[in-house]
């Protein structure tokens, strides 16, 4: 007893330091081990393929900001959805408009008073929508019916010989899935051979612990993973994924590998149910094969951003992207490239994602659009690239477009900048304007705040 008290002295000195945040993130970690999340990441995309089969013919979209794991192998479009957004339609197109319903439709387990605050706000938000700068016409034009939500959850009964036919409806369905259960903390699962623990939103922020395993290699040999269960399945990921990585070594891609964060380093918590080993092999490149390659950019090596000579792109296709590039801006913290050229045509920040270090991006900033401007002024085209060509390489291109553009795209040195208030509109519509061109863009809410706190 004596000898087990400081040790429980310091466990409670841990815990009196740790904030709500922090401990409620600790907890998620002990029980998010990684054959959890896999076997719920399965079970979730089972749910999904079962209501994708009631209507085959419609196409079924991954939203991104949810994870790509859950869309399996049934992905037929990627989506980045940050809101729901209700179209009424043309009225020039269509003479019945007057017929439609624009009501607000939501989710039976919406509360009242949450319903009540959506509705207050519709007009606002549909006036943002509006001035965004997003090609809402060609959209508009297009629609017979007004588009309705209908939301479908792991309780939603479904009578099967009384799935209605599509044309059968008075709108176009959006069909919105909350794939996971609706538990709000991990339920204990059990199987023929394991027991297992479901994690709600596992397919979310995989980066964080799928260790290197893209959704392409998870669904390649999901399988194997599921059927290793809890004992065997960490190292499985890790041969899974070096051996994917040495294949694609040898056919010539920049694939190095590096260490993940120790265990220590997440407040002494343990995330995975392999305790021998507190450092693992990443896959850097989270588009290896052809449904991953759709994630990122549909095979093209850059995306000119307008008339900007601007351009953004990941750092493993910048060796297919330098025809008519003058300079590079590398804000890949992991991957070096190989330079000879002076410093006017090249600067290399190691910026990482927020969820490392929520003050990365604006610390680098100052610096990517000293570079920028430089060269912008001397007529130079410039190519932004990252780890992804997605999320950072995004943001630092909207940070450029903010600070040494005018609100019609056009480079002014930065005058418009310093004559006026950049508002959240005007970040807004710059993005925009951004993903315009670059389609692959989904930019993480916590570097975007940083570029808006740049700018305020």
């Amino acid at each position: 007893m004596a000898a087990a008290a400081p040790e429980a002295a310091a466990d409670s000195a841990l815990s009196a330091t740790l904030s709500v945040y922090q401990a409620a993130r600790r907890i998620k970690r002990r029980a998010s081990t990684l054959y959890n999340a896999l076997r719920s990441v399965a079970e979730d995309a089972s749910f999904v393929a079962e209501v994708a089969a009631l209507w085959p013919s419609l196409p079924l979209v991954a939203n991104l900001r949810c994870g790509l794991c859950v869309s399996g192998t049934l992905n037929q479009g990627l989506a980045y959805v940050l809101s729901s957004t209700l179209l009424n339609g043309d009225a020039e197109n269509n003479s019945d408009l007057s017929n439609w319903d624009s009501s607000v439709h939501l989710p039976v387990w919406v509360l009242g008073t949450e319903k009540n605050a959506i509705e207050g706000r519709i007009d606002e938000w549909t006036d943002q929508f509006e001035s965004c700068g997003a090609d809402i016409h060609s959209l508009a034009v297009g629609l017979q019916k007004p588009l309705r939500p209908l939301w479908i959850s792991q309780r939603t009964r479904i009578w099967l010989n009384e799935v209605p036919e599509l044309e059968s409806w008075d709108f176009t369905p959006i069909i919105l899935i909350s794939a996971s259960a609706s538990e709000v903390v991990a339920t204990q699962r059990m199987s023929s051979e394991f027991s297992w623990r479901c994690i709600p939103g596992a397919g979310d922020d995989e980066e964080s612990w799928a260790r290197g395993l893209t959704p392409t290699l998870f669904w390649k040999h999901s399988y194997d993973l599921l059927d290793a269960g809890p004992d065997h399945c960490n190292q499985l990921v890790a041969d899974i994924v070096e051996k994917d990585r040495v294949y694609r070594s040898q056919r010539g891609e920049h694939c190095p590998q590096i260490t993940s964060k120790s265990l220590k380093s997440l407040g002494g918590a343990k995330c995975n149910d392999d305790q021998t080993s507190e450092m693992w092999t990443m896959n850097l490149d989270p588009c290896t094969s052809t449904m991953d390659a759709q994630c990122s950019n549909n095979g093209l090596p850059l995306f000119w951003i307008g008339t900007s000579n601007l351009a953004v792109s990941s750092t493993f296709q910048v060796g297919d992207a330098l025809v008519g590039v003058d300079c590079i801006l590398n804000c890949d913290s992991t991957s070096k490239l190989p330079s000879n050229s002076s410093e006017n045509s090249y600067l290399e920040l190691s910026i990482v994602g927020s969820k490392d270090d929520r003050f990365s991006l604006m610390r680098n900033l100052p610096k990517a659009v000293d570079f920028s401007k430089r060269n912008l002024i001397a007529g130079r085209k410039i190519l932004v690239c990252c780890q992804n060509g997605e999320d950072i390489s995004i943001c630092v291109a909207l940070a450029i477009l903010a600070l040494l553009f005018d609100d019609n795209g056009c480079f002014d040195y930065g005058n418009y900048f310093v004559k006026s208030d950049v508002t959240k509109l005007e970040m807004r519509k710059r993005l925009v304007f951004i993903c315009k061109f670059a389609v692959n863009a989904r930019p993480s809410r916590g570097n975007l705040k940083q570029v808006y706190a740049c700018h305020v």
